[in-house]
């Protein structure tokens, strides 16, 4: 049956089994219906298809299978309507001018006659066009978000996909839905699928196949960190993506050929094998090895004693640099593009220190930066130089037109004399080209990094490859030096990475272990650890221990973990609350932003009390819940760097619980206090680098909580995930004797 019925005054989202639930007007009572709705507001018309059922709990509802926004029809309605706040530049005096003016026309005017809405006071010709503009796109909106909704895709994707095709939305998903595959993170193939069998596509049509493909080499870059994937791996892949057999083959061989025609890839041999690269990694990690060669063989005519003054720095500082220490700073200082690898305590950060001195007696320019805001946080700290993070020295374009996603790039250059980048391993392709495409060709870059810790979330092997290469100049520091008498944590760091058991010592102040073979009771002790006994024994607050888990899901992973913790710690005992489809948040909850957001908006004050407004939250970016306000359904964040931002209830897909997060996600950070649950699992997640990443994030202490047989398991397991990547092959192309 159908029904309209005008939206009351109360709004339920993601409600119980992920619907949302709203309070109608209909046949003058009030009604609930649970249905996929789009974002609501009062005052709206809605015509339902469904049917009435009795809920044991909440009693009579009216379940929706469809749902349409009508326009309001009633100058009540039509008022309500306008005064919801939905329409920019329309508040409930202005919605009352309008109707009064109008009546029945309104919603005519405002659509095709928008300049008789001057004839209003307050409204100016300029800001006629603007009201028009926003109730058009609104109804674009509305319309699309319906349409996608009834393909069961969850309204903040619908939002997404609007936010990218605007109102050409349903034409471009009715023509092409596996364009999405293409265009908009967090789609895959099968929600593109899903759309295309609905409408009729063919299964064996060549848009199904393309897509299918470019899905592939997509999920191998998200996943494994690939940048591109040999021939034959791709097929059998996307065999499996399509649901084909092997007598398909010839179909998808057929259109990786027409990807490389259309310019979606690069189809070559590399090294005896046929190989397949998405279009965009190959011209990156090509571009990134043209630019280092041009960078390494700068050749700085400073005639400057180097020597003299690292000499000069030691003394004043009373300390003393070892050869491979020195030869660090000379390459620094001399090289155009050089690498510091080491592990903790092995005097990373006493070289940037003397690097910067004679940078500065030098009256060079330098900028410090690191991935994540933490990161560049630590380095400011150890430094004693303010650090930014690379996409804040790159400067985010939140439109993405023009040069693409950052101000400074080739033609808007970084005006510095000296660019070092600390925590290297974390950077991945994407950004790493980026940032090279900002140094002018006299630029000195000096990466500095940890090649042992995992390799970046993103695609690619950046410091590995450039290493490996061995045609960037790399120091290796391997003597450790940053280590009190009584302090195990560096210690057994470079134990684990060296493949030998971490020395378990019951009177160490740093380093513990707590041992049990149940995971179920493993995590009562973690959370007992979090909130009573380091708190306790050792004055740490909550807030400054870190659980660093190796998966999400099972009684030690974060998905479980988070949820009691924040039980614990945060309990909702009174005030507002706010939750999307997966978790409830409230008001000082410990959170992590999990996707690059370059749009959005951000205030910060600066230690001079002065305030800088910008945009750009990046995947990683740590802070808390500072309000919530139940009237917007927005959520004010303050991160660890100091950003502001308010989120809608529509934008916390963004974010998630971050009393618990993976190691992975840890990268870059540094906590006073991380514990650690030892968890069984499949050998190529459970292993040695993992465990020594999660122990150096530590400066304080270290908790391990599980098993010595599975702590045993992952330091014996050297295990490190191949990532096909070209960048080293062609850094050593570009530096081949033939370009010299």
């Amino acid at each position: 049956m159908k029904i309209i019925g005008t939206v009351d005054n109360t709004i339920f989202r993601n409600a119980e089994n992920g619907y949302s639930v709203v309070s109608l007007m209909y046949e003058n009572k009030r009604i609930t219906a649970v249905g996929n709705f789009p974002e609501l507001y009062e005052g709206q018309t809605l015509e339902l298809e469904g049917e009435f059922v009795v809920n044991k709990k909440f009693g009579e509802q009216f379940k929706a299978d469809d749902c349409a926004v009508i326009e309001p029809s009633t100058l009540p309605a039509i008022e309500r309507y306008l005064a919801s706040g939905l329409i920019y530049g329309i508040g409930p005096v202005t919605a009352k001018k309008i109707v009064d003016e109008f009546k029945q026309d309104t919603l005519t005017v405002l659509e095709f006659n928008p300049m008789k809405l001057a004839r209003i006071r307050g409204i100016s010709k300029q800001k006629a066009i603007e009201i028009s503009n926003a109730y058009n796109e609104m109804k674009d909106m509305q319309n699309a978000i319906i349409f996608l909704q009834s393909h069961a895709i969850s309204t903040n994707l619908s939002l997404k996909i609007y936010n990218t095709y605007k109102e050409r939305t349903i034409e471009l998903v009715k023509s092409n839905p596996y364009q999405l595959v293409e265009d908009i993170d967090g789609i895959g193939f099968t929600t593109a699928d899903k759309i295309a069998l609905k409408l009729g596509i063919d299964l064996y049509g060549e848009n199904r196949i393309k897509a299918g493909l470019i899905y592939a080499l997509k999920l191998a870059s998200e996943r494994e960190g690939h940048t591109y994937l040999p021939k034959e791996e791709l097929i059998a892949n996307c065999l499996q993506i399509l649901n084909f057999d092997d007598n398909e083959r010839n179909l998808i061989e057929k259109s990786i050929d027409y990807l490389q025609i259309e310019g979606l890839t690069k189809n070559f041999n590399h090294h005896g094998k046929e190989v397949v690269v998405l279009t965009k990694f190959y011209y990156q990690e090509k571009y990134i090895a043209r630019k280092l060669y041009k960078l390494s063989f700068n050749i700085f005519d400073d005639k400057f004693d180097f020597l003299k003054h690292i000499n000069f720095y030691q003394k004043l500082n009373n300390i003393q640099l070892n050869g491979e220490q020195t030869d660090a700073v000379l390459a620094s200082l001399n090289k155009g593009a050089s690498i510091i690898t080491g592990g903790p305590g092995t005097g990373k950060t006493t070289i940037v220190r003397c690097i910067l001195d004679i940078f500065k007696q030098q009256n060079k320019k330098v900028l410090l930066c690191a991935p994540t805001g933490r990161a560049a946080k630590r380095l400011s700290e150890s430094s004693g130089i303010e650090a930014k993070t690379i996409h804040r020295i790159l400067e985010v374009n939140p439109s993405g037109e023009g040069e693409g996603i950052f101000h400074r790039n080739e033609n808007n250059p970084l005006d510095t004399d000296v660019v070092i980048v600390d925590e290297m391993s974390m950077v991945d392709v994407g950004l790493f080209y980026h940032l090279l495409k900002a140094l002018r060709s006299t630029t000195r870059l000096i990466m500095v990094g940890d090649k042992d810790q995992l390799p970046s979330v993103g695609a690619g092997n950046v410091l590995r490859d450039l290493i490996e290469s061995n045609k960037v100049h790399t120091t290796q520091l391997v003597n450790i030096y940053r280590q009190s008498n009584d302090s195990l944590i560096i210690t057994n760091a470079h134990l684990i990475n060296s493949g030998k058991m971490p020395i378990i010592d019951n009177s160490s102040k740093d380093f513990f272990f707590s041992e049990g073979r149940d995971t179920l009771q493993n995590s009562e002790t973690i959370i007992d650890l979090v909130t009573t006994r380091l708190p306790k024994y050792f004055g740490f607050k909550p807030s400054e221990i870190q659980v660093l888990a190796p998966m999400k899901s099972g009684p030690c992973g974060i998905d479980n973990l988070n949820k009691r913790l924040q039980m614990t710690i945060n309990p909702h005992l009174s005030g507002i609350e706010i939750e999307n489809e997966f978790t409830k948040y409230h008001i000082g909850d410990k959170v992590m932003q999990i996707v690059n957001n370059y749009e959005l908006q951000f205030r910060k004050y600066e230690s001079n009390g002065s305030m800088v407004e910008g945009s750009g939250i990046f995947n990683g970016d740590m802070g808390y819940i500072t309000d919530i306000t139940a009237e917007t359904h927005e959520i004010t964040i303050r991160f660890d760097d100091g950003k502001i931002c308010k989120y809608a209830q529509s934008e916390l897909y963004q974010i998630t619980l971050a009393y618990a997060i993976t190691i992975h996600k840890s990268q870059g950070s540094e906590f006073d206090c991380v514990v650690i649950p030892l968890v069984p699992g499949a050998p190529i997640i459970i292993t040695r680098n993992l465990l020594y990443t999660a122990i150096t994030r530590a400066k304080k202490a270290v908790v391990l909580v599980g098993s010595r047989q599975i702590l045993a398991r992952m330091i014996h397991n050297n295990y490190t995930a191949k990532r096909y990547t070209l960048l080293k092959d062609f850094i050593q192309e570009d530096f081949s004797i033939d370009n010299i």
